[in-house]
This record gives structure tokens, sequence and C-alpha cells, in this order.
């Protein structure tokens, strides 16, 4: 029936109920589980998932694990038993690392090491991409379809809801208009908008590029702190605003302004790096610590973006090599690459660095 949410409608109820501290029911092949977020969960949640029959735990990613001295059996995740003592306040120090530094005893942790990881990985997964520690309660049980019809939970099918999560998100355009701008009179906006129910993107195209050349262009992931406040920890606002001007200069170019803040993580997860990095870590080891990879953006969205509005080839605006990369597997041709190099400053000089260093960036 029509009227029934498909698995990407289900992943978005997914996400919010995540968000707001609700649990979710994840329906395997091989099991059922309930899985509760670690950052939104009550003391109430927790006591009634404690009350069901089943074994729960919480699934992190081997990133967090890694930090805390926890083995991660299952390779990118590790499933760590809930100690009968075990509360909120456990849970958060668990997933946050925000007080590692003044509590860095935490266990010793006993993680599992028998039996499938598939619903844990999917809950950390979609605390991902909710944009939320990637942390979850996560407790197996056979009844979790019947518990979830008894109060109204989201029901996701695993197997569906992995294949789908590893797919890029179609880019359904939404509306456009004529948007005058101070580099350029003859600029336009236009808004996409993923059938995932994900942020919506934006595509600023000035002047009329011809579809027939490689057109300048720039992926731009959205900073709130650099683009809108100036911020100056990193080099976000100058390049955003030196890579319009450049477009303006020639007449021509598009900039697609991703909303990816935090390099994929989310404004909330970036400010705990940004305090990580108050403690004396660098920008990559702050992402590890909270339980992330370096970079968790999906640029497959630029590349939909672009040849929906025509352009099968770029002059790239980058100095990131995995922006070129990404590009080309997915079939955008980069006819050059231009460097944007704009924004250092005293207060972000060792960023930069880090970014040479560890992401290969071209500086």
């Amino acid at each position: 029936m029509s009227l029934r949410p498909d698995i990407s409608e289900t992943l978005a109820r997914a996400r919010a109920d995540l968000r707001m501290g609700v649990p979710i029911a994840l329906i395997g092949e091989a099991g059922s589980a309930l899985a509760l977020a670690v950052e939104s969960a009550s003391d109430a949640r927790l006591a009634d998932l404690r009350a069901l029959e089943g074994t729960i735990g919480v699934a992190i990613t081997a990133r967090r694990a890694e930090t805390i001295k926890a083995r991660a059996y299952d390779g990118d995740i590790a499933r760590i038993c809930l100690p009968k003592r075990a509360d909120m306040a456990w849970l958060q120090a668990l997933a946050d690392p925000a007080d590692d530094l003044a509590t860095p005893m935490k266990g010793p942790f006993h993680t599992l090491r028998e039996g499938s990881a598939d619903l844990h990985r999917l809950a950390v997964a979609l605390t991902k991409s909710a944009r939320i520690l990637p942390a979850a309660v996560v407790i197996e049980t056979e009844h979790a379809a019947r518990l979830a019809a008894e109060n109204f939970l989201t029901v996701v099918p695993a197997s569906d809801a992995i294949l789908r999560m590893t797919q890029a998100s179609v880019m359904d355009p939404v509306a456009s208009a004529r948007l005058p701008m101070e580099v350029s009179t003859a600029g336009r906006l236009h808004v996409f908008r993923p059938e995932d129910g994900s942020e919506e993107h934006y595509a600023v195209e000035i002047g009329r590029p011809d579809r027939d050349k490689p057109v300048l262009a720039r992926l731009h992931s959205a900073c709130f702190t650099g683009d809108v406040i100036g911020s100056l920890k990193c080099d976000c606002g100058p390049q955003l605003r030196g890579a319009l001007a450049q477009m303006g200069s020639e007449g021509a170019g598009v900039l697609l302004y991703l909303n990816q803040e935090g390099r994929g993580i989310g404004l909330a997860n970036k400010m705990r790096a940004y305090a990580l990095q108050d403690q004396g870590f660098d920008t990559v080891e702050a992402n590890h610590r909270l339980g992330f990879e370096d970079d968790e953006r999906d640029f497959r969205i630029g590349s939909s973006i672009l040849r929906q509005l025509g352009f099968s080839s770029v002059r790239l605006m980058t100095n990131n090599p995995g922006k070129i990369e990404m590009m080309e597997q997915m079939g955008i041709t980069v006819a050059e690459r231009v460097p944007l190099k704009l924004g250092e400053n005293e207060h972000n000089r060792a960023y930069l660095a880090t970014k040479a260093q560890k992401s290969r960036h071209m500086l």
C-alpha cells in the first residue's frame, strides 16, 4: 500500500526518534533489538530497557573504543556489556570524551565477541547520521516487534536499512530564483532536497556557465562558525568569500553549499571537538575521541547536484584530494584543480598544518 513509509522515510523517522531519546526497533534476519541513543537517553527509558528480557549493552565505534581502551572485536565497532551499576552518568562518560582527561580510568570493560554485531553496527550508523554522539544502548530481544507495536516505536528492517544507507540519496530540485549578490548581479540560487529526509543543499550559480566547458566550481561544506560569525579557528569563511569573488571576477561559476557541518558530524559535535582541541588534541584526534572518522562527509552529493545542473566537467577549487577523487569516481571530470589558499592566521595555523599532515590537504 502506498500509504506505508518506504525505507528512506522509515530511516528519517528513526533518526528523529534517536535525536529525541525515543527507542527504535531493529529487525534483522537472525534476531531483533531495541536501540536507544546514549546522548538523548533518560534514566526512565534506560530503566525500562533494563527491565526487558534480553542481552543489553552499549555499541560504540572502534575509534571511541580505542580511546577508552576497550577491545573492538567486531572491527569497526565494540559491543560493551552494560554493568548492573551503570547509570546515565556512566553512559554519558562512556560516549562523551569531554571529561576523559579528568577521569581517564573508565574501565575495565567487558566487550562481546560472540554472535552477530549487525544490529549494533546499524544502531551506531543511525546515531552518526542523526548527528549525535555515535553510541547506542542496544538490547537484543526476540520481542522487539511486539514491543514496537505496543509502544508505537519505529520499526527498521535491518537488511533494507543497511543497503539504503550505503547508497547516495537522490537530490530533488525544489526551487530556484534569481539572486543578485555582491560578487555578481547575475546570480541564481538552486535548492535541492535529498529524498532521504536529510538537510537540503544549495547551488549558487554565477552568470551563465557554459555546460559544454569545465565550469569553475567549489564544493563548500557549511560552516556556521566560519561562514556566518567569522571564526578564526578555520579557513572556511575566507575560502567561501574567495571562491565567490573569483567566480564573480571570471563571470561564471557554481558554488555548491553542502549542509555537512563539521566535516559531516554536525555543529554540536563540532563544538565538542573544539572543546577537545582546547585540551590539546588536534582536529583529527578530537574526531577520533568522539568516535568519528577524520571526515564523515559524502561528496557524492556534490556530483549528483552538478549532473542535475548539466555539468560534467569542472575546474575544481579545492585543496582536498578527496574531493577530486570522489568527483572522478562519480563521473565528473576534474579538468583542473584551482588552489584556494586563504585565511591562515595565528588561531588556525596548527589546524591547517594538521589538515596537510593527516588529511592530505595540499596547502
